[in-house]
Parts: structure tokens; sequence; C-alpha cells
């Protein structure tokens, strides 16, 4: 099959190409027979352009054109016309154009697709999944891939004018477990041992300051064995940073760089740095979560002070157990039936909350009054300290939970998340937020196993203030990690790294982690530490949730081409698979 190279794309004729010859390749999206004249809109990935087969022009492809169908792929020759008056379409950049066309190849037919090729489809994602090939198909889905491709450049462009360095990790590598369980591959030449999928190139990224490279980066795949959800794939992207001689400081001013950049350039906006910052312990206060939304003003309020000498058992048996008394005032919710506050009330038992106590703000002759059953428990002065601290005013709702600290603060953050969307104050052309999240925990205890984990991982350096405190306190240890925000979804998070053997070894002691299995784990980490290794720090953005946020989507499935649906299938070419016989015999494995 013979076809001349094309002259132009679909997206690229204009009025001053009026009258030229021209060869198109593409899709057929459209086609339209009006009285034997007939009308194909021709797509490919840079637009569509609307062709003419018509029976005094060329009656050869005329005829030829009636076997045209949706999604056959065509070549035409044709000259450039202006569309007739009245007959323009604004929506398409190629609009004030056709092609008159005398010369048709069809260069592969195709059967009718399961969907249309459109991204205003009704269809069940799963569908869309199986047949990913025509899903990429739709403009939209072109579109955040163009967009993903422009983030990268973006990316590597900044990280070399910043003198960083491109290095590529291994994809095989030894199992260190950190949290989420690894993926395993079985070595067919050593007999009963596994490599691991990198669930990040943390301990390689370590190394390359050890070996002195000073700044590095790569855009790399992990992959980790997970529970999914909208926001996580078992394999997913990160760009991996890490520099030597540094501390806090020059990681944020390297990042707000390449942010400053990605607004400007996305997003056509300027970032004005440097960027807020929150404590962990005012984040979660404040807005009930280590990621906090602050696209909208919705706080919440530590209310320990006001009942700190309150007989109301529940706040009291809170406030004796180190835990929180915590305050939402919800502005104009006042009138809420009884009904719609018993869905409130089971909407935070499903977080794992007791009870919610609610309170109604009323207009009364002596001024602002508080209506709640719970109201007989408290004193004046508690109710008059409550309405000045949460500055509430008649027709208001007053939403208080009490408990362990943490867990409290969490189900007051969803209930805060729950009245932004009832009250409709999360805008689609609200103003983008970020924010630096800082002073972590170093460990959190775990109830079941009655042990610490390291919140980021184990090897995050604790506050140089906090070390003693590891022995003796474990809880107060604050880590030198912090997270990047974006519209409430974690976007990067890193820390100072340990950088030497005696820290690394007391905080493994405080972990758990036995020498000998440290050794097991890590020992190629800690001898490299035994050789010189600079101060060091860094951080990893999840890629896949930059773009899904830079492309005003809701889920990372539609950043990524080639995606695994929420239960880690892939309809398309159905992995994962059995594999026959053979093949385990060969990899000494059997199934049982």
């Amino acid at each position: 099959m013979h076809f001349k190279r094309r002259t132009h794309t679909c997206g690229e004729l204009r009025e001053n190409n009026i009258g030229e010859n021209v060869i198109l390749h593409g899709w057929v999206d459209k086609r339209r027979d009006l009285g034997g004249v007939i009308f194909i809109e021709l797509r490919d990935r840079y637009g569509i352009t609307q062709i003419v087969f018509e029976p005094t022009f060329n009656k050869e492809s005329h005829h030829e054109a009636k076997d045209l169908r949706s999604e056959f792929v065509i070549s035409i020759e044709g000259v450039v016309r202006k569309r007739p008056e009245g007959t323009e379409n604004p929506e398409l950049e190629t609009g004030q154009i056709d092609v008159m066309v005398n010369k048709l190849i069809i260069l592969n037919e195709a059967v009718t697709p399961p969907f249309p090729i459109r991204d205003d489809i009704d269809t069940h994602e799963d569908l869309r999944l199986k047949y990913r090939y025509l899903d990429l198909r739709r403009p939209k889905l072109q579109k955040n891939l163009l967009l993903r491709h422009r983030m990268y450049q973006l990316t590597r462009k900044y990280f070399d004018k910043n003198n960083f360095v491109e290095v590529e990790t291994p994809v095989l590598m030894k199992s260190t477990p950190e949290g989420a369980r690894d993926f395993l591959v079985p070595s067919r030449l050593h007999k009963g041992k596994f490599y691991a999928l990198p669930q990040s190139p943390q301990t390689y990224k370590q190394i390359l300051m050890v070996s002195g490279l000073d700044r590095y980066f790569q855009i790399v795949k992990c992959f980790r064995d997970e529970d999914l959800r909208a926001d996580r794939q078992p394999e997913f992207t990160q760009i991996d940073v890490e520099m030597s001689f540094v501390d806090q400081e020059d990681i944020f001013q390297i990042v707000e760089g390449l942010m400053k950049i990605m607004f400007k350039e996305i997003w056509n906006k300027e970032l004005q740095t440097p960027i807020p910052r929150l404590s962990f312990d005012e984040a979660m206060e404040k807005y009930g979560s280590d990621k906090p939304d602050l696209r909208f003003d919705l706080e919440m309020k530590n209310l320990n002070h006001i009942f700190h000498k309150t007989e109301f058992r529940v706040f009291k048996d809170a406030i004796d157990s180190d835990g929180i008394i915590s305050g939402l005032l919800a502005p104009g919710c006042g009138e809420y039936t009884r009904n719609q506050l018993d869905v409130l009330t089971d909407f935070v038992k499903g977080f794992g909350a007791k009870g919610l106590i609610w309170i109604r703000v009323k207009q009364s002759d002596s001024g602002l009054e508080l209506e709640s059953p719970t109201m007989k428990f408290f004193t004046d002065e508690e109710k008059q300290n409550l309405i000045k601290e949460l500055n509430a005013k008649a027709g208001d709702l007053i939403f208080i939970l009490s408990g362990n600290r943490i867990k409290t603060l969490n189900i007051a953050g969803q209930l805060r998340l729950e009245m932004a969307r009832r009250l409709d104050l999360i805008k689609p052309d609200a103003e983008p937020k970020l924010l630096w999240v800082t002073d972590f925990p170093l460990f959190e205890w775990d109830e079941e196993t009655k042990r610490y984990y390291a919140m980021h991982h184990p090897f995050t350096s604790p506050r140089l203030e906090d070390i003693p405190l590891m022995e003796t306190a474990p809880s107060k240890v604050k880590a030198r990690a912090y997270d990047l925000v974006l519209n409430g979804n974690e976007i990067a998070g890193g820390s100072i790294r340990i950088h030497n053997s005696e820290l690394q070894a007391k905080m493994f002691k405080v972990l758990g982690i036995s020498e000998e299995e440290a050794q097991t784990k890590f020992g190629f980490l800690m001898n490299a530490f035994k050789y010189g290794a600079p101060p060091h720090g860094g951080i990893a953005f999840g890629f896949d949730r930059m773009a899904m946020i830079f492309a005003g989507e809701n889920s990372i499935r539609d950043v990524i081409a080639f995606p695994k649906t929420a239960s880690g299938i892939s309809l398309m070419d159905d992995s994962p698979s059995f594999v026959d016989e053979a093949q385990l015999r060969e990899l000494h494995i059997k199934v049982r």
C-alpha cells in the first residue's frame, strides 16, 4: 500500500492555507452524508479537520468515501477552501476551512468501537480500561498525556539547570520492607532467592550521596504491593531528589523553584514564595489532617482551655487522658433538622467516633444562646467562652468531638471536609493552595503490635535537640521531615537523612530492629556510612498525583497511559495472569 507523506496535521490548517494542495492522515471521527455530499471529520492527536467528498469535484473519491465508517484510518489528498458562509465551526481551530478531497486511500478498516471516541461519553470505567487503546484516542486523555510529557520536560530542564545529575538506579534490588509490601521477583540462577522491585530508590540515592555525586534526581518507577484507591497504583512514578551538604531550607528553595515553574507554565499563575508552613501539630489541630486543604476557611479550634474545669464526664476524661476537645463552626447551618444531624453523627461514627455533640446558636433578647441536649452540662461561663472562641453568630451550628488526640483530630478533619462539601466551599476555580507541613513525629506507636514504627522511613533524622529523647520518650521526638501539600493532596515528602552509623543504630533500636536484622537488611548502607557520608537530605514527588491535580482530574488513572483497576488488574492485557508449569519449575516455584 503506497501513500504519500502528510503535509500537515489535522489541527494545523488555517485560512492562510486556502488554495493549497495538502495531504492529511488520520481516523474518521464523524461521517455525515447530506444529499450526496459526504462530510468527514478527520482526527489525529493534533486536532480535527473537516474533509469533503463531492461528486462534482471528484467522482471516484466520492464513490470510495461511501464505505467510510467511524475509526477507519485514511489518507487523503485535496485542496483547502474557505467554508461556505454560515457553515463555519468556531469550536474547531480549523473551523474556518475544509478540504475538498480528490484522492482517498483507506489505510485500514475498523470494526464498530464499543463506545464513541468522545470526551462526553457515559461509559463504565472498566470498559474504557479494557479498550484502553481506544480510550486513549479521546482528546481529553491525549491532552493529559501531553501535559504529563510537558511536566517531564520542565522537570528535567529545571534540575539540569541547577546542577543535578540524573542517575538510573536498579529495578531489581534487595528486599528491604519499609512499610508497604514488596513485589518479589524470583531468581532463576539463585535457587530460593528473590529480588524486590523498589518501593523507592531510597537506599541507592543515599549511597549516591556517599559516592560524592552531590545533587541527584531521577524520574523513576516505584512499586508497592498495597491496597489501591483513586490516587494509588501498584506502580507509580516519582521525581526523586537528593542533595549533599544541605539543610531543610536548601531543599525548600529547590522545590519552590520547581513549583514556581510548574504554576507558571501549566496554569499560567504566579506562585508567591516562600510557600506557607505549618507544623504537623498545627495542621492537625486546625484542620484535622497532615495534608490540609486550605482552599476554604473552616478551621477547627482546640477547646481544652475552655473546659479545663469541666465536670462533664466526656470532656473531663478526654483532658485527663491527654486527649483533646475539638470544635468546628458550621456557619449558617443552625437550621439543620434532627435527621440531618443524625446523618452527620453516623458519618463521624463511621470513622470511629463514639458520638457527635451539636449545638445550635440562637438569638434571644438577652443575646446569643446555645441550644443542645448537652447544654445542661455546660456552665454559663463555658457557653460564653465557647461562643467567643469560635466567633459564633446567630444561625450557626457548632460541632464538638473529644477523645484520643490524633484519632479525634482526624475525625474532626473528615467532618470539616464533609461540611465544606455540603456548604459548597470548594469552588472549581478556587486559587490553588500550596503548603509545607513540617516537624512530623519521628515515630508512631502501633497498638496492635505494641511497637514503634518510623512515620516516614528509618533513615529520617530526628531533630538534633530531640536525640536524647529517643531512648526515654520516643513519642515526643520530632523528625526533620516535611511534606508538600497542594489542594489537600500530599504531592511530595522528604527529610534530612541520618548520615552516621551511630545515630542510625539508635534509630533501629527504637524500631525494634536488632543489629543482626539491620545488618541483613541494610548492611550495605550502614557500611557505606563508615566511609565518610556527607550530611544529606532529599524529597520525592508523587508525579502521577501532581499530574492529576495540574490536569484537573480526580483520579490518577486519567493521567497514566495504562493503569490498573482498583483491584490491581490490567483489563486490557489481562494481567496478572497464570504462567505455565515449565516457567515455574525454572524458577524453583510451586503454587499452592
